[in-house]
């Protein structure tokens, strides 16, 4: 009987971090740690928009990697002044330890002078990443 209740307990738990999880993926934020960080052309391997940059973080085997580039780049091609940067996380370690980039894919939005203003990690929705923008100008 003490078998059952604890393996009842432990598929409630996982569930609860499951659903939790699912919410918590692909939502655009602001993260306090991200305050100041400022990159620029020669961090991104591109130039910036001159209104705001979505800045893809991808790795080779990531399948919502692909599914990211193509959101972002079709947000990219709606929205006047908005540029679409993909850096391979692999390449680029010392960048990704600098901004606590812990997964793939992580979207960063900068806004015009550089800043990171805003941070999706998981797929986002193309929803929320227009709103972010409407927030970061």
């Amino acid at each position: 009987m003490t078998g059952l209740v604890v393996c009842a307990v432990v598929l409630a738990v996982a569930g609860a971090y499951g659903v939790l999880h699912r919410q918590r993926s692909g939502r655009v934020r602001v993260r306090g740690r991200d305050g100041g960080k400022r990159l620029g052309a020669a961090e991104l391997g591109g130039e910036l928009g001159p209104r705001a940059t979505l800045v893809q973080f991808s790795s080779a085997f990531c399948a919502p990697c692909r599914a990211t580039r193509r959101i972002l780049g079709e947000v990219a091609d709606m929205v006047p002044g908005v540029t679409h940067v993909e850096i391979d996380a692999e390449d680029r370690l010392e960048l990704v330890r600098e901004l606590d980039i812990l997964k793939t894919p992580t979207v960063l939005v900068l806004d015009a002078d550089g800043r990171v203003v805003r941070r999706a990690t998981g797929q986002p929705r193309k929803a929320d990443v227009i709103a972010a923008l409407g927030e970061a100008v």
